[in-house]
Protein backbone atom coordinates (compact mmCIF):
# COMPACT_ATOMS: atom_id res chain seq x y z
CA UNK A 1 0.00 0.00 0.00
CA UNK A 2 1.12 3.39 -0.80
CA UNK A 3 2.52 5.61 1.98
CA UNK A 4 -0.01 9.05 2.14
CA UNK A 5 2.01 11.87 0.75
CA UNK A 6 2.07 14.76 2.97
CA UNK A 7 -0.35 16.91 0.75
CA UNK A 8 -3.13 13.87 1.57
CA UNK A 9 -2.79 14.14 5.35
CA UNK A 10 -2.53 17.70 5.38
CA UNK A 11 -6.16 17.75 3.64
CA UNK A 12 -7.86 15.09 6.06
CA UNK A 13 -6.36 17.54 8.66
CA UNK A 14 -8.48 20.31 7.10
CA UNK A 15 -11.99 17.79 8.06
CA UNK A 16 -11.51 17.81 11.65
CA UNK A 17 -12.88 21.02 12.48
CA UNK A 18 -15.58 22.62 11.07
CA UNK A 19 -14.18 26.43 10.86
CA UNK A 20 -10.64 27.47 9.62
CA UNK A 21 -9.88 30.19 12.84
CA UNK A 22 -11.34 29.63 16.38
CA UNK A 23 -9.14 30.88 18.62
CA UNK A 24 -8.75 28.79 21.80
CA UNK A 25 -5.73 26.92 22.97
CA UNK A 26 -7.60 23.70 24.75
CA UNK A 27 -7.06 21.83 22.04
CA UNK A 28 -3.65 22.50 21.56
CA UNK A 29 -2.63 21.96 24.95
CA UNK A 30 -4.63 18.46 24.52
CA UNK A 31 -2.71 16.98 21.55
CA UNK A 32 0.76 18.74 22.62
CA UNK A 33 -0.03 16.68 25.90
CA UNK A 34 -0.38 13.58 23.84
CA UNK A 35 2.85 14.17 21.48
CA UNK A 36 4.87 14.47 24.96
CA UNK A 37 5.11 18.46 25.18
CA UNK A 38 7.29 18.86 22.36
CA UNK A 39 6.91 22.40 23.02
CA UNK A 40 9.13 22.01 26.39
CA UNK A 41 12.28 20.79 24.39
CA UNK A 42 12.77 23.27 21.91
CA UNK A 43 15.77 25.39 21.95
CA UNK A 44 15.81 29.14 23.30
CA UNK A 45 12.39 30.76 21.75
CA UNK A 46 12.28 34.06 19.92
CA UNK A 47 8.52 34.19 19.68
CA UNK A 48 6.88 37.24 17.45
CA UNK A 49 3.39 38.92 17.18
CA UNK A 50 2.42 41.63 15.34
CA UNK A 51 0.11 43.22 12.89
CA UNK A 52 2.88 44.03 9.88
CA UNK A 53 6.72 43.20 9.48
CA UNK A 54 6.81 39.20 11.77
CA UNK A 55 7.78 37.87 8.63
CA UNK A 56 10.49 39.82 7.48
CA UNK A 57 11.77 40.43 11.38
CA UNK A 58 12.35 36.78 11.86
CA UNK A 59 14.10 36.31 8.51
CA UNK A 60 16.73 39.34 9.65
CA UNK A 61 17.02 37.51 12.52
CA UNK A 62 17.55 34.36 11.06
CA UNK A 63 20.17 35.68 8.66
CA UNK A 64 21.74 37.29 11.50
CA UNK A 65 22.37 34.30 13.35
CA UNK A 66 23.33 32.29 10.49
CA UNK A 67 26.13 34.81 9.65
CA UNK A 68 27.26 34.42 13.33
CA UNK A 69 27.14 30.52 12.70
CA UNK A 70 24.28 29.64 14.58
CA UNK A 71 21.50 27.49 13.33
CA UNK A 72 18.00 28.41 13.52
CA UNK A 73 14.63 26.34 12.91
CA UNK A 74 11.84 28.54 11.95
CA UNK A 75 7.65 28.32 11.66
CA UNK A 76 5.95 30.94 9.65
CA UNK A 77 2.55 30.85 7.97
CA UNK A 78 1.18 31.00 5.65
CA UNK A 79 2.52 29.44 3.03
CA UNK A 80 3.03 30.87 -0.47
CA UNK A 81 3.74 28.04 -3.02
CA UNK A 82 4.17 24.71 -0.71
CA UNK A 83 3.51 23.49 3.06
CA UNK A 84 6.94 23.08 3.47
CA UNK A 85 7.83 26.77 3.29
CA UNK A 86 6.25 27.11 7.02
CA UNK A 87 8.87 24.83 8.50
CA UNK A 88 12.46 25.20 8.55
CA UNK A 89 14.66 22.83 10.51
CA UNK A 90 17.99 23.88 11.22
CA UNK A 91 17.47 26.45 8.39
CA UNK A 92 16.44 24.03 5.66
CA UNK A 93 13.04 23.65 4.65
CA UNK A 94 11.57 20.82 6.11
CA UNK A 95 11.74 17.45 3.58
CA UNK A 96 8.65 15.89 2.03
CA UNK A 97 9.69 12.63 4.41
CA UNK A 98 9.90 14.38 7.42
CA UNK A 99 7.01 16.47 7.40
CA UNK A 100 4.52 13.11 5.95
CA UNK A 101 6.14 11.67 9.08
CA UNK A 102 5.22 14.43 11.46
CA UNK A 103 1.79 15.20 9.99
CA UNK A 104 0.94 11.34 10.34
CA UNK A 105 2.39 11.50 13.99
CA UNK A 106 -0.03 14.04 14.55
CA UNK A 107 -2.64 13.06 13.21
CA UNK A 108 -2.77 9.81 14.95
CA UNK A 109 -1.88 11.04 18.09
CA UNK A 110 -4.79 13.37 17.93
CA UNK A 111 -7.75 10.48 17.19
CA UNK A 112 -10.21 12.30 15.39
CA UNK A 113 -11.00 14.87 18.08
CA UNK A 114 -11.61 18.48 17.10
CA UNK A 115 -8.80 20.54 16.42
CA UNK A 116 -8.26 23.12 13.43
CA UNK A 117 -5.96 22.95 10.66
CA UNK A 118 -3.49 25.14 11.68
CA UNK A 119 -3.66 23.95 15.50
CA UNK A 120 -2.64 20.65 14.77
CA UNK A 121 0.24 21.82 11.88
CA UNK A 122 1.76 23.70 14.51
CA UNK A 123 1.83 20.74 16.50
CA UNK A 124 3.44 19.39 14.11
CA UNK A 125 6.22 21.99 13.49
CA UNK A 126 6.84 22.29 17.48
CA UNK A 127 7.12 18.26 17.02
CA UNK A 128 9.73 18.78 14.06
CA UNK A 129 11.86 21.29 16.12
CA UNK A 130 12.18 19.49 19.13
CA UNK A 131 13.77 16.39 17.60
CA UNK A 132 15.83 18.33 15.72
CA UNK A 133 19.13 19.92 17.23
CA UNK A 134 19.84 23.63 16.48
CA UNK A 135 20.52 26.63 18.45
CA UNK A 136 16.88 29.01 18.48
CA UNK A 137 13.94 28.47 17.54
CA UNK A 138 11.58 31.03 15.69
CA UNK A 139 8.28 30.82 15.98
CA UNK A 140 6.05 33.52 14.11
CA UNK A 141 2.37 34.15 15.50
CA UNK A 142 -0.32 33.20 13.12
CA UNK A 143 -3.24 35.46 14.45
CA UNK A 144 -3.35 37.69 17.31
CA UNK A 145 -1.07 35.98 19.90
CA UNK A 146 -3.11 35.44 23.61
CA UNK A 147 -4.86 32.47 22.23
CA UNK A 148 -2.28 31.41 19.28
CA UNK A 149 -1.49 28.01 18.53
CA UNK A 150 2.19 29.50 18.91
CA UNK A 151 1.58 30.97 22.18
CA UNK A 152 2.92 27.62 24.44
CA UNK A 153 6.22 28.77 25.39
CA UNK A 154 6.60 29.15 28.95
CA UNK A 155 9.94 31.01 28.45
CA UNK A 156 10.70 32.19 25.43
CA UNK A 157 14.09 33.95 25.40
CA UNK A 158 12.82 37.23 24.02
CA UNK A 159 9.45 37.89 22.50
CA UNK A 160 9.19 41.07 20.00
CA UNK A 161 5.82 43.03 18.60
CA UNK A 162 6.28 44.33 15.19
CA UNK A 163 4.34 47.37 14.71
CA UNK A 164 0.21 46.64 15.59
CA UNK A 165 -2.50 48.32 13.20
CA UNK A 166 -5.85 47.32 12.05
CA UNK A 167 -6.56 43.95 10.60
CA UNK A 168 -8.71 40.45 11.46
CA UNK A 169 -11.16 42.78 13.78
CA UNK A 170 -13.35 40.29 13.40
CA UNK A 171 -11.13 37.94 15.39
CA UNK A 172 -9.27 40.33 17.75
CA UNK A 173 -11.20 43.71 18.22
CA UNK A 174 -12.17 46.80 16.44
CA UNK A 175 -9.94 48.96 18.11
CA UNK A 176 -5.94 49.29 17.62
CA UNK A 177 -5.65 48.71 21.42
CA UNK A 178 -8.07 45.55 21.30
CA UNK A 179 -5.72 44.53 18.73
CA UNK A 180 -2.70 45.26 20.85
CA UNK A 181 -3.59 43.26 23.78
CA UNK A 182 -4.38 40.62 21.90
CA UNK A 183 -0.56 40.86 20.75
CA UNK A 184 0.58 41.44 24.01
CA UNK A 185 -0.22 37.95 24.90
CA UNK A 186 2.77 36.13 24.17
CA UNK A 187 5.03 38.44 26.83
CA UNK A 188 6.14 36.32 29.19
CA UNK A 189 6.96 36.68 33.06
CA UNK A 190 10.41 37.95 33.27
CA UNK A 191 11.54 37.38 29.61
CA UNK A 192 12.39 40.56 27.60
CA UNK A 193 9.89 42.01 24.97
CA UNK A 194 11.38 43.54 22.27
CA UNK A 195 8.89 46.51 20.45
CA UNK A 196 8.78 48.02 16.82
CA UNK A 197 6.97 51.47 16.66
CA UNK A 198 3.52 51.61 17.64
CA UNK A 199 0.49 53.86 17.93
CA UNK A 200 0.43 55.60 21.40
CA UNK A 201 -2.51 53.27 22.11
CA UNK A 202 -0.92 50.29 21.02
CA UNK A 203 2.13 50.80 23.05
CA UNK A 204 0.09 52.04 26.28
CA UNK A 205 -1.27 48.51 26.00
CA UNK A 206 1.59 46.96 25.28
CA UNK A 207 3.80 48.66 28.01
CA UNK A 208 0.92 47.73 30.96
CA UNK A 209 1.34 44.29 30.15
CA UNK A 210 4.91 44.10 30.41
CA UNK A 211 4.80 45.86 33.82
CA UNK A 212 2.32 43.60 34.92
CA UNK A 213 4.31 40.39 34.24
CA UNK A 214 7.90 42.08 35.25
CA UNK A 215 8.75 41.49 31.49
CA UNK A 216 12.06 44.02 30.57
CA UNK A 217 10.53 46.39 28.02
CA UNK A 218 13.28 47.15 24.82
CA UNK A 219 11.13 49.37 22.85
CA UNK A 220 11.65 51.78 19.68
CA UNK A 221 12.46 55.45 20.55
CA UNK A 222 13.11 54.42 24.12
CA UNK A 223 15.78 52.25 24.20
CA UNK A 224 16.11 51.59 20.75
CA UNK A 225 16.30 53.89 17.68
CA UNK A 226 17.12 53.28 14.22
CA UNK A 227 16.72 55.57 10.90
CA UNK A 228 18.62 56.20 7.52
CA UNK A 229 21.29 58.66 6.86
CA UNK A 230 23.24 58.86 3.92
CA UNK A 231 22.47 55.81 2.49
CA UNK A 232 23.84 53.65 4.98
CA UNK A 233 21.13 51.83 8.51
CA UNK A 234 22.02 53.88 11.56
CA UNK A 235 21.13 51.47 14.78
CA UNK A 236 21.37 53.09 18.44
CA UNK A 237 21.18 51.72 22.07
CA UNK A 238 22.59 51.63 25.41
CA UNK A 239 25.71 49.96 24.34
CA UNK A 240 26.85 52.28 21.25
CA UNK A 241 25.93 52.43 17.60
CA UNK A 242 26.36 50.24 14.23
CA UNK A 243 26.92 52.00 11.02
CA UNK A 244 25.40 49.05 8.35
CA UNK A 245 24.26 48.83 4.82
CA UNK A 246 20.63 49.46 4.18
CA UNK A 247 18.72 46.02 4.47
CA UNK A 248 18.48 44.10 1.13
CA UNK A 249 14.73 43.83 2.06
CA UNK A 250 13.36 47.24 0.20
CA UNK A 251 11.42 49.22 1.69
CA UNK A 252 11.58 52.55 4.44
CA UNK A 253 9.42 49.99 6.95
CA UNK A 254 12.76 47.64 6.84
CA UNK A 255 14.53 50.00 8.57
CA UNK A 256 12.31 49.64 11.55
CA UNK A 257 12.28 45.63 11.41
CA UNK A 258 15.71 46.07 11.00
CA UNK A 259 16.14 47.44 13.84
CA UNK A 260 13.99 45.51 16.34
CA UNK A 261 16.27 42.31 14.50
CA UNK A 262 19.31 43.92 15.58
CA UNK A 263 17.85 44.45 19.27
CA UNK A 264 17.04 40.63 19.19
CA UNK A 265 20.55 40.09 18.25
CA UNK A 266 22.19 42.43 21.11
CA UNK A 267 20.35 40.75 23.39
CA UNK A 268 21.33 37.45 22.34
CA UNK A 269 24.69 38.59 22.55
CA UNK A 270 25.63 38.01 18.97
CA UNK A 271 28.18 40.08 17.11
CA UNK A 272 29.19 42.45 14.29
CA UNK A 273 29.16 39.29 11.80
CA UNK A 274 25.44 38.60 12.74
CA UNK A 275 24.53 42.85 12.58
CA UNK A 276 25.90 42.69 9.18
CA UNK A 277 24.61 39.55 7.93
CA UNK A 278 20.99 40.25 9.08
CA UNK A 279 20.14 43.51 6.78
CA UNK A 280 22.61 42.11 3.92
CA UNK A 281 21.77 38.14 3.41
CA UNK A 282 17.87 38.13 4.73
CA UNK A 283 15.28 36.80 2.50
CA UNK A 284 11.80 37.18 2.46
CA UNK A 285 9.41 36.27 -0.91
CA UNK A 286 6.65 38.77 -1.76
CA UNK A 287 7.92 41.24 0.17
CA UNK A 288 8.73 43.85 -2.44
CA UNK A 289 10.21 40.79 -4.42
CA UNK A 290 11.21 41.57 -7.80
CA UNK A 291 10.62 38.99 -10.73
CA UNK A 292 13.53 39.02 -12.99
CA UNK A 293 12.50 35.67 -14.85
CA UNK A 294 9.68 33.28 -15.66
CA UNK A 295 6.70 32.59 -17.62
CA UNK A 296 4.74 35.83 -16.45
CA UNK A 297 8.00 37.91 -17.06
CA UNK A 298 8.77 36.52 -20.32
CA UNK A 299 5.24 38.30 -21.44
CA UNK A 300 6.13 41.83 -20.06
CA UNK A 301 9.87 41.82 -21.43
CA UNK A 302 10.24 45.48 -20.85
CA UNK A 303 8.75 45.89 -17.89
CA UNK A 304 10.00 45.81 -14.39
CA UNK A 305 7.66 43.13 -12.31
CA UNK A 306 7.36 43.60 -8.33
CA UNK A 307 5.11 41.40 -6.22
CA UNK A 308 3.92 42.38 -2.71
CA UNK A 309 1.50 40.47 -0.64
CA UNK A 310 0.73 42.82 1.94
CA UNK A 311 -3.07 43.00 2.68
CA UNK A 312 -3.66 46.12 5.31
CA UNK A 313 -3.81 49.57 5.37
CA UNK A 314 -0.38 50.53 6.81
CA UNK A 315 1.10 47.80 3.77
CA UNK A 316 -0.50 49.87 1.51
CA UNK A 317 1.05 53.12 3.01
CA UNK A 318 4.44 51.28 3.23
CA UNK A 319 4.01 50.23 -0.07
CA UNK A 320 3.08 53.84 -1.56
CA UNK A 321 5.90 55.24 0.38
CA UNK A 322 8.61 53.04 -1.26
CA UNK A 323 7.29 53.43 -4.50
CA UNK A 324 7.70 57.09 -4.88
CA UNK A 325 11.02 56.64 -3.77
CA UNK A 326 11.83 54.52 -7.09
CA UNK A 327 12.60 56.53 -10.35
CA UNK A 328 10.03 57.85 -12.29
CA UNK A 329 7.86 55.23 -14.39
CA UNK A 330 4.40 54.48 -15.31
CA UNK A 331 3.49 52.10 -12.78
CA UNK A 332 0.27 49.64 -12.36
CA UNK A 333 -1.21 47.52 -9.79
CA UNK A 334 -2.65 44.22 -10.76
CA UNK A 335 -4.81 43.90 -7.32
CA UNK A 336 -6.81 40.78 -5.78
CA UNK A 337 -7.76 41.14 -2.36
CA UNK A 338 -9.56 38.94 0.54
CA UNK A 339 -13.16 40.35 1.28
CA UNK A 340 -12.10 39.91 4.87
CA UNK A 341 -9.68 43.05 4.62
CA UNK A 342 -10.14 47.06 4.42
CA UNK A 343 -10.00 47.45 0.48
CA UNK A 344 -10.20 51.31 0.54
CA UNK A 345 -7.72 51.47 3.66
CA UNK A 346 -5.09 49.47 1.64
CA UNK A 347 -5.98 51.26 -2.24
CA UNK A 348 -5.78 54.56 -0.47
CA UNK A 349 -2.50 55.56 -0.42
CA UNK A 350 -1.55 53.41 -3.69
CA UNK A 351 -3.72 55.51 -5.59
CA UNK A 352 -1.15 58.60 -5.27
CA UNK A 353 1.23 56.78 -7.17
CA UNK A 354 -0.43 54.25 -9.56
CA UNK A 355 -1.43 55.00 -13.03
CA UNK A 356 -3.73 52.35 -13.26
CA UNK A 357 -5.05 49.02 -11.41
CA UNK A 358 -6.27 45.91 -13.11
CA UNK A 359 -9.00 44.26 -10.32
CA UNK A 360 -8.37 40.37 -10.54
CA UNK A 361 -9.78 37.32 -8.46
CA UNK A 362 -7.51 35.17 -6.09
CA UNK A 363 -7.99 31.56 -7.82
CA UNK A 364 -9.07 28.95 -5.54
CA UNK A 365 -10.06 31.24 -2.56
CA UNK A 366 -13.37 30.96 -1.48
CA UNK A 367 -12.83 34.55 0.57
CA UNK A 368 -11.85 36.38 -2.42
CA UNK A 369 -13.24 39.84 -4.07
CA UNK A 370 -14.21 39.62 -7.13
CA UNK A 371 -12.06 41.12 -10.10
CA UNK A 372 -15.42 43.79 -10.40
CA UNK A 373 -15.59 44.34 -6.41
CA UNK A 374 -11.97 45.16 -6.21
CA UNK A 375 -11.99 47.75 -9.44
CA UNK A 376 -15.55 49.38 -7.30
CA UNK A 377 -12.81 50.29 -4.46
CA UNK A 378 -10.20 51.20 -6.63
CA UNK A 379 -12.59 53.99 -8.17
CA UNK A 380 -13.93 55.11 -5.02
CA UNK A 381 -9.96 55.73 -3.62
CA UNK A 382 -9.50 58.10 -7.41
CA UNK A 383 -7.66 55.40 -9.01
CA UNK A 384 -8.42 54.68 -12.85
CA UNK A 385 -9.03 51.01 -12.83
CA UNK A 386 -10.41 48.00 -14.58
CA UNK A 387 -10.89 44.27 -14.53
CA UNK A 388 -9.23 41.45 -15.88
CA UNK A 389 -9.69 37.89 -16.16
CA UNK A 390 -6.34 36.70 -14.48
CA UNK A 391 -3.00 38.08 -13.91
CA UNK A 392 -1.70 36.99 -17.01
CA UNK A 393 -4.74 38.83 -19.02
CA UNK A 394 -3.59 41.85 -17.43
CA UNK A 395 -0.14 41.49 -18.12
CA UNK A 396 -1.01 41.54 -21.31
CA UNK A 397 -2.91 44.51 -21.56
CA UNK A 398 -0.04 46.21 -19.81
CA UNK A 399 2.32 45.52 -22.35
CA UNK A 400 -0.02 45.90 -25.37
CA UNK A 401 -0.20 49.56 -23.99
CA UNK A 402 2.99 50.69 -22.11
CA UNK A 403 5.61 47.83 -22.51
CA UNK A 404 8.38 49.48 -20.33
CA UNK A 405 5.52 50.22 -17.30
CA UNK A 406 6.39 48.99 -13.75
CA UNK A 407 4.03 46.37 -12.73
CA UNK A 408 3.13 45.74 -9.27
CA UNK A 409 0.97 42.56 -8.21
CA UNK A 410 -0.16 42.85 -4.39
CA UNK A 411 -2.94 42.75 -2.37
CA UNK A 412 -2.39 39.26 -0.79
CA UNK A 413 -0.30 36.56 0.41
CA UNK A 414 -2.69 34.16 -1.44
CA UNK A 415 -2.48 36.20 -4.67
CA UNK A 416 1.12 36.17 -4.57
CA UNK A 417 1.25 32.29 -4.32
CA UNK A 418 -0.33 31.77 -6.87
CA UNK A 419 2.11 34.30 -9.31
CA UNK A 420 4.91 32.61 -7.83
CA UNK A 421 3.53 28.70 -9.12
CA UNK A 422 2.24 30.07 -12.42
CA UNK A 423 5.28 32.19 -12.77
CA UNK A 424 7.66 29.11 -12.44
CA UNK A 425 5.73 27.17 -14.33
Amino acid sequence: MTSPTSDAILARMMALHPKIIDLTLDRVWRLLAALGNPQNSLPPVIHIAGTNGKGSTQAMIRAGLNAAGKQAHAYTSPHLVRFHERIRLADHLISEEDLTAYLDECYAANDGASITYFEITTCAALLAMARTKADFTLLEVGLGGRLDATNVIAAPELTIITPVSKDHEQFLGDTVAKIASEKAGIIKKGRPVIVGPQPDDALEVIEATAARLGAPVYAYGQQWHVWEERGRLIYQDETGLLDLPLPNLLGAHQIQNAGAALTALRLLGMGDAAYEGAVTQAEWPARMQRLSQGALVDLVPQAEVWLDGGHNASAGAALSAHLKTRPARDTYLICGMLNTKDVSGYLSPLAQVSTKLYGVSIPGEANTLSADQTVAAALECGLAAEPAASVTEALRTIHATDPNARILVCGSLYLAGNVLRENDS
